[in-house]
C-alpha cells in the first residue's frame, strides 16, 4: 500500500520511517502550497495522512474525502471543535476510513493501566494526577506553534493527547473543566534577527470532571528551565497505580506490599507507541476496519479544548 504524508515537518521525521517500517511506500508532500495537495489526493495513494499544522487540517482533510481517500489526522484536530465536527461528518458521509493520529493510547503503560482498571485492581479509577515538565521549546525560534491565530500553544499540542488519554482510561467524557494558559517564554527569536511575541501558551494547567465523576488533573510545560522526571497516578477507590517512564508500573494498596510490574524497554518510548499505532492502521487498512482513535476522538477532544479555552486564565501573553 502506499501512503501520501502531507507535511515535511513531523510526517518525515517520524511519520515516514514508521509507515516505511510497516512495508507502506511512502510519499511526502510539502503541505504549503495545494497544487501538491491536491495532485497527491487525486493520485494512486490509498491513505492520506495528514501531518500539516492544525490551521491547515481542514483544508488537506477535504481534500482527500473528496477524492474518496482515507485519512489519517494528525492533533490538535483542525483549529477548534467546528471543524472538527466539519471534517467527521465529511469522512462518515464519503463512507471511507478515518484515524486520528492520538498514537499515545499505545504507550505498554497505558494499555497495561486500563487493563487493570478494567479489572477492578483498584476498585474504580477516581483521580488521575499528572505531571510533566521539558524543555524542548525553550530556545526554539517563533513557528506556529507559538501563534494562537494558527493553531498553536501546548494545549493543542501536548493537551490533546492528554484529554484522549484521560478519555482512555476513565472510559468516559469530560462534562466540566477549567484550565490556567502559561505562557513562560513570551519573545522568541524570529529566524531572521529580529524576535516575535508569542501568542499562544507554553504550559498549562487543566482539571477535567468525568460523567461517572472521576477527576483529573494534568500540569504540562515544554518551554521549562528544565526537564524532571514525569510523575503519572491513577488513584482508585480501592489502592492505586503509579507508572514511571513507562517502564515501570506500580500497583499500592493500603498496608499491603506494592506490586511492581517491569514493563521491559520493548516499547520503544514515543517511536516504539508510534509504529505500534502504525500497525493498528495498516491492520485495519487491510481489512476494512474502523477502529480507535478516530475523528469521532479528535471531536471530542476539540470540543473539550473549547470549553477549556472559554473559561481559562491566562499569564505571560
Amino acid at each position: 500500500m502506499k501512503v501520501a504524508i502531507i507535511g515535511r515537518g513531523f510526517g518525515a521525521s517520524a511519520m515516514k520511517p514508521a509507515f516505511e517500517a510497516c512495508g507502506w511506500e511512502v510519499e511526502i508532500v510539502p503541505s504549503r502550497d495545494m497544487g501538491p495537495v491536491q495532485a497527491a489526493c487525486a493520485g494512486d495513494a490509498d491513505l492520506i495522512a495528514v501531518h500539516s499544522p492544525p490551521f491547515q487540517h481542514k483544508a488537506h482533510v477535504m481534500a482527500a474525502l473528496s477524492n474518496g481517500k482515507p485519512v489519517l489526522c494528525d492533533k490538535p484536530f483542525g483549529l477548534d471543535a467546528s471543524e472538527a465536527r466539519d471534517m467527521r461528518d465529511a469522512a462518515n458521509a464519503a463512507g471511507v476510513l478515518h484515524f486520528l493520529n492520538f498514537e499515545m493510547r499505545c504507550f505498554p503503560s497505558w494499555d497495561k493501566a486500563r487493563a487493570l482498571i478494567r479489572e477492578g485492581a483498584i476498585g474504580d479509577l477516581v483521580h488521575v494526577s499528572w505531571t510533566k515538565f521539558n524543555r524542548g521549546l525553550r530556545r526554539r525560534d517563533h513557528g506556529w506553534l507559538n501563534d494562537a491565530s494558527l493553531g498553536g500553544g501546548w494545549l493543542g499540542a501536548s493537551g490533546s493527547h492528554d484529554i484522549d488519554a484521560l478519555r482512555f482510561l476513565f472510559g468516559d467524557e469530560v462534562v466540566a473543566g477549567s484550565a490556567l494558559l502559561r505562557t513562560e517564554v513570551g519573545m522568541r527569536p524570529d529566524g531572521q534577527g529580529g524576535e516575535a511575541k508569542s501568542t499562544a501558551e507554553d504550559a498549562f494547567s487543566m482539571w477535567l470532571e468525568f460523567a461517572n465523576g472521576g477527576t483529573a488533573s494534568v500540569d504540562s510545560a515544554f518551554a521549562a528551565s528544565l526537564a524532571l522526571p514525569g510523575s503519572f497516578n491513577l488513584i482508585g477507590s480501592a489502592g492505586a497505580i503509579a507508572i514511571a517512564d513507562d517502564t515501570h508500573l506500580s500497583i499500592l494498596r493500603h498496608k499491603q506490599e506494592p506490586e511492581h510490574i517491569d514493563l521491559g524497554t520493548g516499547g520503544g518510548g514515543f517511536m516504539g507507541a508510534l509504529a505500534t499505532w502504525v500497525q493498528q492502521v495498516t491492520d485495519a487498512m487491510n481489512s476494512g476496519t474502523q477502529i480507535a482513535p478516530n475523528f469521532d476522538d479528535g471531536v471530542a477532544a476539540a470540543e473539550v479544548m473549547d470549553m477549556l479555552r472559554a473559561t481559562a486564565r491566562r499569564t505571560g501573553v
